[in-house]
């Protein structure tokens, strides 16, 4: 029954999502100004639904992936706010023309990008929420500055020629980021749910499909312009489903896959130290041990060695010697043997001193008569 309600609400959605796609195509056709603010107003609503979620739960996540895609999408759909109020048409910004619109889409969409690349890495990294706030403020800043105030961002379109070659192979090298995007979501599937992994899978190839059909138009209103914003419109919808409404939907579905994911942990290491400690072998109790030859009396009644019982019972090693006592009391011939040695080296050290005392009278005795005969000749 469940899996049938599951379906069903499953066939609910597609047929929302095609339904509503239907009626922005026909809205295309009556005014296509409205048709884009109204793609772009859905893709902005679901950034910052991303950026709140990500805030409000952060204390719950074990990492920082999700806060810090809710941080970057939050200043990326500020930069499509303005892409959309620069938009040909609208009126908010006089005497720009289709080239400022289209240098916020690449500057956003850039952004995008990175932040799709470089939020796996977070996946077993904590940083501070001010730290990616400061960044992507300078950043944002940056490039807004480059756009409306220096005017060094390359142009991207131009009226009467189209897209501009700058504008065609940055969309090019956002797509190479993003299959080096969904390269590291591959790479980090385990911290990942199911659902969520392909939901972001696909999101981030239709982002790649939408920015590929970005390259073709030569008019805002063209039809290559048409569907890009509708395959934006999918891929920002499933960024919806894995984030938005597993998150706030099914509020425990994370928790209970953190704790679960912890109680494996615990299980391993329970079972890694119970084979550490099945491998310890120790000795309790009382043991039976003879008061004179030492043995001991094993469970099935048998007298072992000492050694034996304790090697058997243990990891214990024996290395066997003799102690002082029982060298005097079981080896007394040893003692009488080393006395003897101990006689004999004294003997021989007096016989060699002996020997150097007379060597040492024979040289005096021969320095004395030199001398008196020395004396005799000067006489």
């Amino acid at each position: 029954m469940e899996s049938r309600f599951r379906a069903l609400n499953r066939y609910g959605e597609i047929l929302a999502v095609t339904a509503g796609i239907g009626v922005l195509y026909i809205v295309s056709f009556y005014n296509y100004l409205l048709f884009h603010s109204l793609t772009e107003i859905f893709s902005i609503v679901i950034a910052c639904g991303i950026f709140f979620f990500a805030w409000n739960s952060r204390q719950f996540l074990e990492n920082d992936y999700f806060l810090f895609l809710g941080i970057g999408y939050v200043f990326i759909g500020g930069i499509d706010l303005l892409h959309t109020l620069s938009y040909k048409g609208v009126g908010v910004f006089e005497g720009y023309g289709a080239n400022l619109p289209t240098q916020l889409w690449i500057a956003a969409r850039y952004m995008e990008s990175l932040t799709l690349l470089s939020a796996p890495l977070l996946l077993s990294r904590l940083w501070k929420a001010k730290y990616m706030s400061i960044i992507y403020l300078m950043a944002t800043i940056g490039l807004l500055l480059a756009i409306f105030h220096w005017k060094i961002f390359p142009d991207c379109f131009i009226e009467g020629k189209g897209l501009t070659p700058f504008k065609k192979n940055s969309e090019y090298i956002i797509s190479f980021i993003l299959v080096g995007a969904i390269i590291y979501l591959v790479q980090m599937r385990e911290e990942f749910q199911d659902n969520v992994f392909k939901l972001m899978v696909t999101s981030i190839l239709l982002t790649i499909g939408a920015e590929l059909a970005f390259t073709f138009y030569i008019s805002v209103y063209g039809f290559s312009n048409l569907m890009g914003h509708f395959l934006k419109i999918v891929s920002f919808y499933l960024i919806y489903k894995a984030v938005i409404e597993t998150g706030l939907s099914k509020p425990y579905s994370i928790l209970l896959r953190n704790l679960k994911q912890s109680e494996e942990e615990l299980q391993s290491e329970k079972g890694r130290l119970q084979s550490v400690l099945d491998d310890v072998k120790t000795l309790s109790g009382l043991l039976p041990i003879c008061s004179h030859c030492k043995k001991i009396r094993d469970d099935k009644g048998y007298w072992k060695q000492i050694e034996s019982y304790v090697r058997d019972h243990s990891n214990a090693e024996f290395s066997h010697s003799i102690c002082p006592d029982c060298r005097k009391t079981q080896y007394p011939h040893l003692k009488a043997k080393e006395k003897a040695e101990n006689i004999s080296q004294s003997e021989s050290a007096a016989v060699e001193k002996w020997k150097q005392f007379q060597d040492m009278e024979r040289r005096s005795g021969k320095d004395r008569r030199g001398g008196t005969n020395r004396r005799t000749d000067n006489t």
